[in-house]
């Protein structure tokens, strides 16, 4: 799986994604539009138009308030609900065969009808085209999508997968017009044919407008005329000027916790305000088990008993993310504390000082965290900084930060380089399933040798076959018991999520949840 090492922020809800049954539709939305329109700043690009390509945050943006899926994540909820489908379900017991039903009357933006034929297009489009940058790789277990008439749609899967409803209510199961997009080539105009809640106006380097699609016909209820988003390319200064001189309604991802803090200290005064989330956004130590210094688990150990997590969300973060003691974050099903029950929320030299010792280490530990700028969020490079302060004050290391451009930051972690380096990680779908397969499963993303025969084996493939995710809790548990143990990674914070907003703005509150769906026609205006 692709790594979409870009920050957003997501709140913690409760709910489990649902393998089995995701029910039938619910009332058709208005996609009339009402008020007027929104415009909104943020520091992301969108990378790409076309579903088959984006992987990345503002890519999914755009492709959930432009494009269906099948499904998709309501409000404030991480199980996922019919959508341009009346209703799907797996039709076996080893959650191979899904079949889904399509509403009546769905049309793309155009005009065009949507039938199952486009469904199947977009499914074999994404995984013939199979980009780098996107999506493909979340459907390894994707073996053949079958049409028996207009309205219906079988996928047939290779292996157990019961997160792929999640999977295709996410950005990745975008639904495209056969007759606007090649079956073997990305779109390159920058125009987009959904049948979402939005049509795409115009996108260029500096905004992307959309207006409402009359066409629509799904679950959503429109609050606008139109949003226009407007992109700072990183300039969080200008960014935070915007929204200071109303020149944009809303100011999402981007600014740093300074800026947080000063608005929130200005009690609304300046007639901006800060809406707060949850979020399912994490970030870890990464520790190479062939490093000479971090292979050994003593080592690692160490490190993690010297870790001051609150130091750094309150020093470095001010206060804008939360503690991480698991590898499945608070609000995910399957979530434990694993960490904490193991090594503790307080450092303890004496611990790290034991941990060394039984390893046979002896003097102090030198070592390099190594990070990357900006890809993490802005503060991340103060954040290692930080820590090996921490492990320095011990008097049991001797550490140091490299940072490196992000491009040669990914090439050296896969050649073996680091010792220990950061990764963050924003989920695609919010299940337990991908805070664990990507980084313990087969090929695991990140690049740091480890591999555990208990997880590899048994865990992953048991919860993936598990339709009622729900009963996957004991499973995860035990996988997360034994990357505590092991120490390939170590968990450091799980953010919060911000937007700062006029005071004349609403709904915001419902487009920041541990979907990463960012509902556009949740916005209001007064």
């Amino acid at each position: 799986m692709n790594m979409r090492n870009q920050w957003p922020v997501l709140p913690v809800v409760a709910g489990l994604a649902s393998g089995l049954l995701t029910g039938c539709g619910t009332e058709t939305g208005d996609a009339g539009g009402t008020g007027t329109s929104v415009v909104m700043g943020m520091s992301d690009d969108v990378l790409a138009t076309d579903p088959a390509s984006g992987y990345d945050p503002g890519s999914w943006l755009l492709f959930n308030n432009v494009f269906q899926s099948l499904l998709s994540f309501p409000k404030g909820a991480t199980e996922p609900q019919p959508e341009a489908a009346e209703e799907c379900a797996f039709s076996d017991s080893k959650a191979t065969v899904y079949e889904c039903t399509l509403k009546d009357g769905l049309k793309f933006s155009n005009g065009d009808e949507l039938t199952s034929k486009d469904v199947k297009f977009s499914f074999d489009r994404l995984l013939k085209i199979n980009d780098p940058d996107g999506p493909a790789v979340m459907f390894p277990t994707l073996s053949k999508v079958e049409t028996p008439d207009d309205k219906t749609v079988v996928f047939r899967l290779n292996s157990s997968d019961a997160t792929f409803p999640s999977k295709i209510a996410s950005g990745a199961g975008s639904i495209v017009d056969e007759d606007q997009y090649d079956a073997a080539g990305l779109r390159k105009d920058g125009q987009a044919v959904g049948s979402g809640p939005y049509k795409l106006d115009k996108f260029d380097d500096d905004e992307a407008v959309f207006s409402v699609n009359e066409n629509y016909k799904g679950t959503a209820e429109v609050q606008n005329s139109g949003v226009t988003m407007k992109f700072f390319h990183g300039d969080q200064e200008a960014l935070k000027k915007a929204i200071k001189e109303n020149e944009v309604d809303i100011a999402y991802r981007g600014l740093t916790a300074g800026d947080i803090t000063d608005v929130e200290n200005s009690g609304g005064d300046s007639g901006i305000e800060v809406v707060e989330g949850g979020s399912a956004e994490v970030q870890h130590l990464v520790f190479n088990m062939d490093d000479p210094v971090t292979g050994k688990l003593g080592v690692r150990k160490a490190i993690a008993y010297l870790l001051d997590r609150d130091a750094l969300i309150r020093d470095v973060y001010q206060g804008t993310a939360t503690p991480l003691y698991s590898i499945i974050p608070a609000g995910i099903g399957g979530h434990n504390t694993a960490f904490f029950d193991t090594y503790g929320a307080r450092p303890s030299r004496a611990k790290a000082a034991a941990a060394l010792q039984d390893e046979g280490v002896n003097g102090k530990v030198k070592l390099t965290l190594w990070s990357t700028p900006s890809r993490y969020g802005p503060a991340t490079d103060d954040e290692l900084k930080a820590i090996a302060k921490q492990l320095n004050a011990s008097g049991l290391f001797d550490a140091d930060v490299q940072s490196v451009a992000f491009d040669q930051y990914e090439k050296d972690i896969a050649d073996g380089k680091y010792g220990v380096y950061v990764k963050g990680w924003i989920p695609d779908y919010p299940d337990a399933d991908n805070f664990t397969a990507p980084f313990f499963g087969k090929g695991n993303v990140l690049s740091n040798n480890y591999s555990n025969n208990a997880i590899t084996g048994t865990l992953i493939p048991r919860t993936a076959a598990e339709s009622d995710r729900a009963a996957t809790e004991d499973d995860f548990g035990q996988l997360q018991d034994i990357v505590a143990k092991e120490l390939p990674v170590l968990p450091v914070w799980q953010a919060k999520q911000y937007a700062v907003v006029r005071d004349n703005v609403y709904g915001l509150e419902y487009c920041l949840d541990a979907s990463t769906v960012f509902r556009f026609w949740e916005l209001s205006k007064g």
